[in-house]
């Protein structure tokens, strides 16, 4: 095989090689955009959970209040 046709077939190769890595590439791109978008979509979703336990926390009668209202159970022992 003369050198200029081994030239050629590497070239040949190197192009099908650059073409996989481009299609892998985007793919990789589309992934980490997807995984992004779920990322953001889960911070929004915590945030949400996070102020709704805020909310309920927040109509929790405190220890001393209950016991000043006397909703606070006492035990004996």
């Amino acid at each position: 095989m003369s050198r200029i046709d081994e030239l050629t077939d590497r070239i040949e190769r190197l192009l099908v090689r650059h073409e996989e890595l481009r299609r892998t590439n985007a793919l990789l791109q589309q992934q980490l955009a997807v995984t992004a978008q779920e990322r953001d979509s889960l911070r929004a979703r915590l945030s949400a959970a996070r102020a709704r336990i805020d909310a309920l926390i927040d109509k929790l009668p405190s220890p001393v209040a209950a016991a000043l209202t006397g909703e606070h159970e006492q035990t004996e022992d």
